[in-house]
């Protein structure tokens, strides 16, 4: 669909200059873009860009000179990424499932289907199950009994929703996600060598049988509005009360949030973190790649998490954290400093043994 320079720079709420009847049908970067497609151009190193490419309208930094581009008719946004989100947001037509439910889905008689809702192939909907109007779900998603979920969801291609699933409004799932699966709790009926080790750190009694027994999880999963989950992200249900997720909060692919976990609002959970049981998490978390949180601790509000860093014991509101274990950005870094220097320190202290000093 195309949409005048004009209509985008009122969706955006952003300045046009030029000739803004101009329509555009799509967007890329400015060496690649076509003439019927809006350049990307929000910062002056793709300035050069736009010389290589065809495209004769671009959404620019502020300040830039589109006369002396090249070009026939510009955007200018104070704010080049949220500019890019609101103009991918217009571009993006979605899945295509058409209205109604598909002739290969099996919906049980006793689900509650919103108005307006699109339901795809071979998806299975469960007794008692609500789903809220407007909502789209893919081919072969499969949701278990008792569900609910709010309107204007998005629910992509084989993503597993489980039994008593309660999820808010404007959610969208991509690609695989399972949430609602049993959560990973066992007991043995003698002492574990994992509680041996917490209370000796260190020593056990090697060899002592011991046998895993299941824990059931009778809890489920609560999400609020407004919440993303990446392709293969996994939620598990909670023991008794439900693992919770606050409105805004999205996860990257291939997360993991652990039975009985808490997540603020407006969290940032980045690819292949993994958050043990019964933690809780802040609200305005952001977790980068890779991140751990151990089991039964708390994070505090705004805490920020480099990649990579594991965090095994409660991190106080407004903590940026870095590393293995996790310590203040600024410790870690200057922990690093002194490694790197360690090989010229052995070396001088080699120097000075030899010699005898």
């Amino acid at each position: 669909m195309a949409h005048t320079i004009a209509e985008i720079a009122a969706a955006l709420g952003a300045q046009a200059v030029g000739d803004v009847t101009l329509r555009v049908s799509g967007a890329a970067e400015p060496a690649a873009a076509q003439v019927h497609e809006l350049a990307l151009a929000m910062d002056p190193k793709y300035a050069g860009g736009l010389a290589q490419g065809a495209a004769v309208a671009a959404l620019l930094w502020q300040g830039a000179d589109w006369h002396a581009l090249g070009l026939k008719a510009a955007i200018f946004a104070p704010r080049g990424r949220l500019a890019m989100a609101g103009l991918s947001r217009m571009m993006d037509a979605g899945p295509a499932i058409a209205p109604g439910v598909h002739a290969m889905a099996i919906v049980d008689a006793s689900a509650q289907i919103g108005a307006g809702a699109a339901i795809g192939p071979f998806v299975v909907i469960g007794a008692g199950v609500v789903i809220g109007a407007g909502a789209r779900i893919a081919s072969h998603v499969s949701i278990a009994d008792g569900a609910r979920i709010g309107v204007d969801a998005l629910i992509l291609q084989g993503a597993r929703i489980g039994a008593r699933v309660v999820i808010g409004d404007r959610f969208i799932c991509q690609p695989g996600a399972v949430i609602g699966a049993d959560g990973f709790s066992f007991v043995t009926p003698e002492k574990s060598g994992v509680e041996e080790i917490r209370e000796t750190l260190g020593q056990r009694d090697v060899g002592t049988a011991q046998s895993w027994t299941r824990i059931h999880s009778l809890g489920a999963v609560t999400i609020g509005d407004d919440v993303d989950i990446g392709a293969n992200a996994c939620v598990d249900r909670g023991t008794i009360r439900d693992t919770m997720i606050g409105s805004g909060t999205k996860l990257d692919n291939m997360v993991h949030i652990g039975h009985n976990v808490q997540i603020g609002r407006d969290c940032l959970l980045c690819g292949q973190v993994g958050i043990a049981g019964s933690s809780r998490i802040g609200d305005r978390v952001v977790l980068a790649g890779q991140c751990g949180v151990n089991d039964n601790i708390f994070v505090g509000d705004d805490v920020i998490a480099g990649g990579g860093t594991k965090i095994f014991t409660n991190a106080p509101a407004g903590r940026v954290l870095l590393g293995y274990p996790a310590v203040k950005m600024e410790t870690h870094l200057e922990m690093q400093k002194a490694l790197r220097r360690l090989p010229r320190w052995m070396k001088n202290v080699a120097q000075a043994t030899d010699k005898g000093e």
